[in-house]
């Protein structure tokens, strides 16, 4: 039997379709590949949007802002000193790009002006801290993106 151009045309586009097809199943299948999301509630995430625009603002417009930095004992948060660290509320978010796993979520619980995160709970690397807290019902947003 000859081949025709035709033929060898068609021949070569199922053997690139069945390769194709062969790597899009293999990482699908295969569970050391990760295709996580960067949250599982990404829509609800989404809803939320123009509330953090607007808290974030709120933080920007401070006359002392917030301060996040690395410190030998972990990632030091200094709230203003003009607030009264008894009636700030909050959660701080740390989320970890590369492992979804070593995300975390910690309410603000002061006893001065600064809250510690220990390096303990830090694995090295990249880790973006968002804290949404609130002070005399004012809501206020700060991100900062660390590597320690």
């Amino acid at each position: 039997m000859k081949i025709n151009w035709g033929t060898g045309i068609v021949i070569a586009f199922a053997l690139f379709i069945s390769f194709i097809l062969y790597f899009v199943l293999k990482v699908q299948l295969n569970d050391d590949y990760e295709r996580e999301l960067v949250v599982s509630d990404y829509y609800q995430q989404e809803l939320k949007v123009q509330g953090n625009i607007e808290n974030t603002n709120n933080a920007n417009a401070l006359e002392t802002k917030i301060i996040i930095e690395k410190a030998a004992e972990g990632i030091e948060v200094s709230f203003p000193e003009s607030f009264d660290y008894k009636l700030i509320k909050g959660k701080v978010s740390l989320y970890r790009p590369s492992n979804q796993k070593l995300d975390s979520e910690m309410q603000i619980s002061l006893s001065s002006s600064h809250l510690l995160i220990p390096k303990s709970n830090l694995v090295g690397g990249l880790w973006d801290i968002t804290i949404d807290w609130e002070y005399q019902g004012v809501s206020y947003r700060n991100k900062k993106s660390i590597y320690y």
